[in-house]
């Protein structure tokens, strides 16, 4: 069955997911956790996708991002699994593939879904009880954008830069969107977008969407048809 192409389009954040084959780990010490970070940088910059949001847990990696060409994440997941892989493979003394197949995206509504997208993203590592506090974790994008941390590979996204006139009122504007706990059928629709290759935002987002690619940008719609001779109503 022939793979369906990637809903990518400039401009548009990005979620990525990227997994460990098998769900094996990816980053097993530091310096590996270290080197992904630093060739995200570097290929990032060139293929210009800006970073907004991360985090690298240890078998899967999530990524927000808005590239400024429609084939840019695919260049950069492309280049930057090849190099980690070598690098592991190097260390590891082992040879094969590292990670599960394709990465996985979704295309994310700026307006209203993108900082709840960082919620998901930076919260992973607490709701693999790895941590208590998003803070305590440190492979994540949490403390550049909760506390104002120094991270190069961070590019605040308009939506964040929005959230306040100052550094210190973004900062907390950006605290208050973590209080409390996300509810099941939002995590829920964040992973069927995902795992799908769909849209993730608003009815009009996503009818945008399909108008701009000119393809379902949403999972179909199963429709039950009545036995022929039946009305489809319940008995009374």
């Amino acid at each position: 069955m022939p793979r369906h192409a990637r809903l990518c389009i400039a401009g548009v954040p990005l979620h990525v997911i990227q997994r460990g084959n098998n769900r094996e780990r990816c980053f097993v010490a530091e310096p590996d956790f270290r080197l992904y970070l630093a060739l995200l940088n570097e290929l990032s910059a060139r293929l210009e996708c800006a970073v907004h949001a991360y985090v690298l847990m240890t078998n899967h990696v999530h990524l927000l991002l808005t590239p400024q060409r429609a084939t840019g994440a695919s260049l950069l997941m492309k280049h930057l699994g090849q190099r980690y892989v070598q690098y592991v493979n190097r260390v590891q003394r082992r040879s094969g593939s590292l990670w599960e197949g394709r990465f996985r995206s979704s295309l994310v509504d700026s307006d209203g879904y993108l900082l709840r997208c960082h919620r998901y993203i930076e919260c992973n590592p607490v709701r693999a009880g790895m941590v208590d506090d998003p803070a305590d974790y440190p492979w994540s994008s949490y403390r550049a954008n909760a506390m104002g941390a120094s991270d190069p590979l961070i590019t605040p996204h308009a939506r964040y830069l929005g959230l306040g006139e100052s550094d210190t009122e973004r900062k907390a504007q950006y605290l208050r969107l973590f209080e409390g706990e996300m509810t099941a059928a939002e995590l829920s629709r964040i992973r069927d977008a995902t795992n799908g290759g769909f849209a993730w935002g608003s009815p009009h987002f996503i009818s945008e969407v399909e108008r701009a690619l000119g393809r379902r940008a949403r999972r179909k719609e199963v429709r039950i048809v009545p036995p022929r001779g039946t009305s489809g109503l319940s008995p009374v």
